[in-house]
């Protein structure tokens, strides 16, 4: 089952990062002022990098498996209801 967590990530990753250098080459190749490229570029980078965290985290919550421990089971203490 791990071994289809890893081709999920592995896909989700190459996607995003095609994604990625797409645009900054059709920002490079698109006819404008340099300034106005470098300023894209930034935002882009910026956005990218939180947006990957975001997805990053959210995988690693997905990925994490999900078990009971010991510390949260009952042992039949005085309890008040």
């Amino acid at each position: 089952m791990s071994t289809n967590n890893d081709n999920a990530a592995a896909a989700v990753i190459a996607f995003v990062s095609g994604a990625v250098i797409g645009v900054a080459a059709a920002l490079l190749l698109a006819p404008a002022p340099g300034r106005e490229v470098r300023e894209k570029l930034s935002d882009l980078g910026e956005n990218a990098a939180e947006k990957m965290k975001r997805l990053a985290r959210e995988a690693k919550f997905k990925v994490t498996p999900r078990t009971k421990t010991e510390g949260y089971q009952y042992d039949g203490g005085d309890a008040w209801i």
